[in-house]
């Protein structure tokens, strides 16, 4: 008699004053154990038509999970929205999924990726949604977001970083179709080409540990770097989290965060809409440093802009900068390279180098943060 059998009868054999544990122990013959955590992943959006393949023999299925076909190991096809539907090759249906056999890659646009796809139609072309296993999007997000030869532990500090805001995002994203994109919008994931040992090693050195304040997950957020000190939540974006401080940083001596840029006047005037020719601008500094907002005055009005509109509008890395005035326009010097929020990139770097761990690293961009361990199997 086999062991489940086995506990089938004790269970048969227990009187009825016993039921509680009757029923547990029934749950625990039927439920299957704790799935991965998975994660929706929009890799494209819009698109006419998208090239998708499998390198072993994948199942298509509908959306209900009905069979419509499969596609042969290494083949790619192009899928292209039909009447509200999906048309890959000679099947038909209003989504396809495609899943690999074995452990299959599948092929999206121009890159290998874990999991399976989804591909949905939708009023702007066709969406495709990489369905993958959390730890295993790390390992790529870690070698997109930084270079796979840097430090371990500033790498374990990003995998902690990473792991935290997707699941953030995968709780609260109010996105019917994807939990995060695969840019900067969210974090940058390009599948395979960015895996590495290191990267591997940093995930599962890291596996499950995630960022809490007062027993709640933290928007994780991060940047290339900060210019030597990031900042104040409340006065980059409009909301106070108690955990996005500005901090000293270690990264203003980095080349690659020292950029400069110059506008003519008219370049200046057609950059900031309604103010017609620019002829005055008046910065408001936050306590380190960057630009908070900026007033600019025109021949024809004023406008006011936050820093992060500054930043967008002109094209620029950061709101740390200054201006100067130059013969045919205004040069503006600035150091940082995104906005300046929780975790500087190139600031792990640095302290990684200096013998800080991980968690050091993470309490410092993290103020008041815990590291918690929970289930991702």
């Amino acid at each position: 008699m086999n062991c489940r059998l086995l506990l089938a009868y004790a269970i048969a054999q227990l009187t009825k004053r016993h039921w509680l544990l009757t029923l547990l122990l029934w749950l625990a013959l039927v439920t299957p154990a704790q799935a991965a955590v998975k994660l929706r992943v929009a890799i494209e959006k819009g698109a006419s038509q998208l090239k998708v393949g499998s390198s072993t023999t994948a199942v298509v299925q509908d959306i209900s999970g009905r069979k419509l076909g499969q596609i042969a190991a290494m083949n790619a096809f192009y899928a292209v929205p039909s009447e509200g539907g999906v048309v890959l090759e000679t099947m038909r249906s209003g989504a396809v999924r495609i899943l690999p056999s074995g452990n299959g890659y599948v092929y999206i646009g121009d890159r290998w990726y874990r999991g399976s796809t989804l591909v949905v139609p939708t009023d702007k072309g066709l969406t495709a949604i990489n369905n993958v296993d959390l730890e295993q999007y790390l390992y790529s997000v870690i070698g997109s977001e930084m270079s796979s030869r840097w430090h371990i532990e500033a790498l374990k500090a990003q995998a902690v970083a990473a792991r935290t805001y997707a699941i953030y995002k995968r709780e609260n994203e109010r996105n019917a179709l994807y939990d995060v994109s695969n840019t900067q919008a969210s974090q940058v994931y390009k599948g395979l080409v960015s895996e590495s040992n290191s990267t591997q090693a940093a995930v599962k050195a890291t596996n499950g540990q995630v960022l809490t304040y007062n027993n709640r997950l933290i928007l994780s957020v991060f940047h290339a770097c900060s210019g030597g000190h990031t900042e104040n939540v409340e006065d980059v974006w409009s909301e106070t989290l108690p955990y996005l401080r500005g901090v000293q940083d270690y990264d203003a001596d980095v080349s690659q965060c020292q950029w400069a840029k110059s506008f003519t006047g008219e370049e200046l005037s057609q950059k900031i809409s309604g103010v017609g020719n620019v002829v005055s601008i008046t910065p408001t500094l936050s306590a380190y440093g960057s630009i908070k907002s900026m007033k600019f005055v025109g021949d024809r009005g004023t406008r006011e802009l936050k820093g992060q509109a500054v930043r967008n509008a002109l094209g620029l890395r950061s709101t740390r900068f200054t201006i100067t005035a130059e013969p045919t326009g205004l040069r503006f010097d600035g150091r940082g390279w995104g906005h300046g929020l929780g975790m500087s990139q190139w600031g792990a770097y640095k302290l990684a180098g200096r013998g800080i761990n991980y968690k050091q690293i993470l309490g410092h961009y993290y103020r008041g943060t815990k590291l918690t361990t929970i289930k991702t199997k």
